[in-house]
């Protein structure tokens, strides 16, 4: 039994986003005011780790062009879950979701800032189920 809420798990997440765990891509433009940029792939897979579910990744619009990618989590009860939808402050929009599936293993891409990100929510809710 899992012994925290949802609640808690943003508390943990928001006390845990930094300059440091951001996307190398998104880096520059990280600000202590907008915490969740650059974050949502690293957070879909923290998120994955504790409830399970489908990851889901769209494309995200600006302006008339692709800007990167999105990711946020289906729970297995259908429920979409997505706490760092709140980065996108300037008129972006997502685009384009489909689920994917996790890779097995360590990741090709951002592995030691999700395994930084992990830590660091750990420390505020204790320890969570093994990642998948």
């Amino acid at each position: 039994m899992i012994p925290w809420n949802l609640l808690d798990l943003d508390t943990a997440l928001r006390a845990s986003w930094a300059a440091d765990t951001c996307s190398p891509d998104n880096q520059a433009e990280w600000q202590p005011g907008n915490p969740a940029w650059g974050h949502c792939d690293i957070t879909a897979l923290v998120v994955n780790d504790i409830f399970g579910g489908d990851l889901v990744v769209g494309e995200v619009h600006h302006d008339g062009s692709q800007h990167g990618f999105h990711w946020w989590n289906r729970l297995p009860s259908g429920m979409e879950l997505d706490p760092t939808r709140e980065q996108f402050q300037h008129g972006q929009t997502v685009t384009a979701a489909r689920v994917i599936e996790r890779p097995s293993g360590p990741l090709p891409r951002r592995w030691e800032d999700y395994l930084l990100l992990r830590e660091r929510v750990i420390k505020h809710l204790g320890p969570l189920p093994e990642p998948v």
